[in-house]
């Protein structure tokens, strides 16, 4: 016992998605949560409207608080997309089974705000 038999098509994956395939996943599902993974700085400097600060740095110790539902849809984002893959796939790891990673805000031709 304590091996892993499952086949790996049943292991999550990561999925990689457009800006333009966010914007319409987000607008057809309000329960979907948009991550942003850059540093507070940038964020308050420029961030997609909605979405929620969890930099990759503290990411294993921010996300079982501010992303309890691992079951949940989440949008991962950074500045140049970079960031993002790297912290769709540490969820994935995690445990997180709905994870798109959605590039960098660079790739983003929506509205966006700066601020906290």
């Amino acid at each position: 016992c304590g091996t892993d038999n499952t086949p790996a098509e049943e292991k999550p994956t990561v999925t990689n998605i457009t800006a333009e395939e966010g914007k319409g996943m987000m607008e057809e599902n309000e329960a979907i949560i948009l991550v942003d993974v850059r540093a507070e700085a940038a964020v308050a400097e420029e961030h997609i409207p909605g979405a929620i600060l969890v930099p990759i740095d503290d990411l294993e110790t921010l996300a079982p608080e501010m992303m309890p539902d691992k079951e949940a849809t989440y949008i991962i984002y950074c500045r140049s997309g970079n960031r993002s893959a790297t912290a769709s796939q540490q969820l994935i790891e995690m445990g997180y089974q709905n994870v798109y990673d959605m590039g960098g805000i660079i790739d983003w031709p929506y509205e966006t705000e700066s601020g906290t």
